[in-house]
């Protein structure tokens, strides 16, 4: 059974996302998707919730899991059996990053490959943090996130602009 890693932040899922996860949902047996802690980044969404809003979107896919870790990525790999880790590629300037990640995860890992999958055109401009942008400015975010968690990101956003708490 080949098992593949779907890793990154996912603050939120976006429609981007979600375009991978189908697609590479369609090449291997197994699909987890794991939402990874980055300390860089100050989430809108707590894991759990990150969790559980890519299971929302991805309920339909039978094989594909939602997982949360805070381990290094190559390490989680090992864990899980999986031997391949798929990362989106958006422009070339993604690829310089993710192909440095991809030489240092096989180092520490030398069974653990990196498969590209490189965005569609109506995706290759998107990103969680272009999504957070317009949602502050009320934009209609149809096409940008999946339809299902487009009210719980449009009360978090309103939450954080009115001064509230992020969790």
């Amino acid at each position: 059974m080949k098992i593949a890693i779907y890793p990154g932040s996912f603050d939120p899922v976006t429609s981007g996302h979600l375009n991978i996860i189908r697609r590479a949902s369609h090449i291997f047996d197994r699909l987890i998707v794991c939402v990874m802690v980055n300390g860089g980044k100050n989430p809108m969404f707590s894991l759990e919730e990150r969790v559980e809003l890519i299971r929302k979107v991805t309920k339909d896919l039978p094989n594909v899991e939602v997982d949360g870790s805070n381990e290094l990525l190559a390490d989680y790999a090992k864990q899980k059996g999986s031997c391949v880790i798929v990362k989106g590629l958006r422009a070339g300037s993604d690829f310089e990053n993710e192909f440095t990640m991809a030489m240092i995860n096989h180092k520490i890992n030398p069974d653990l490959d990196t498969m590209f999958l490189t965005a569609e055109h109506d995706f290759m401009y998107m990103s969680s943090s272009t999504v957070k942008e317009l949602g502050a400015y009320n934009v209609d975010l149809t096409g940008f996130l999946p339809e299902e968690i487009i009210p719980e990101f449009k009360e978090r956003i309103s939450t954080i602009h009115q001064g509230g708490n992020r969790k």
